[in-house]
């Protein structure tokens, strides 16, 4: 399972919040050496705000391994803010049925069969939760292979403009569609039951 929550929910998922941030500090600045701000071996920045949802995956010994961070485009988000040029000929959205994708990530000290299968369960929690909420496309930035694999995974996805070096790495902006079918073709691709994703408190309160 794939754990969701926020700055509002973390509590009920013992350390995920600093243990978050810490893989990130592991994969984007330790290894791609992002340039942003860090503190005690975490990373964060002007977007992890009460609005953010966080996806995380925790191995058998509840290592935080894979990770990814989702904002409404109703509240600032990264590519509005920080590279809207990066957008060719299209308005950005500010609605509530399209959200951002940032800060995704797979822990590489996993093995590669591993990261592929993670990677997949991630993308599959990010359609389960698009469903709940009532997403009908997410936006995301990221090196151009990455939204070549969204793609070959059976996820429709648009590229906006051209890929561009933004500190130093190759990115594009690019759109993915939210389906029943990308979420039914995730599913079978890497097996997976048909629920993966949990979202702290609201699981909780049906339990109840």
């Amino acid at each position: 399972m794939i754990d969701a929550f926020t700055v509002e929910t973390a509590h009920l998922l013992g350390d995920a919040l600093p243990a978050h941030h810490r893989l990130r500090h592991k994969i984007f600045v330790e290894r791609q050496g992002y340039q942003v701000p860090t503190y005690r071996g975490m990373e964060w920045d002007a977007f992890d705000t009460p609005a953010a949802v966080y996806l995380m995956w925790r191995d058998d010994l509840q290592q935080v391994r894979a990770i990814a961070r989702l904002i409404p485009t109703t509240v600032p988000y990264m590519i509005r803010e920080l590279w809207p040029q990066l957008i060719c000929g299209h308005a950005l959205p500010s609605r509530a049925d399209v959200w951002e994708v940032t800060r995704l990530g797979v822990d590489r000290t996993l093995l590669p069969n591993v990261r592929r299968r993670v990677f997949g369960e991630m993308m599959c929690a990010c359609g389960e939760f698009a469903r709940k909420r009532a997403i009908r496309e997410y936006y995301l930035v990221t090196h151009p292979r990455v939204i070549r694999s969204i793609e070959a995974n059976g996820c429709r996805t648009r590229f906006l403009g051209r890929a561009q070096p933004i500190n130093g790495a190759l990115v594009a902006e690019a759109t993915v569609a939210i389906s029943d079918a990308s979420i039914a073709s995730l599913r079978e691709i890497y097996a997976l039951p048909q629920r993966i994703l949990r979202i702290a408190g609201e699981d909780t309160a049906m339990a109840a």
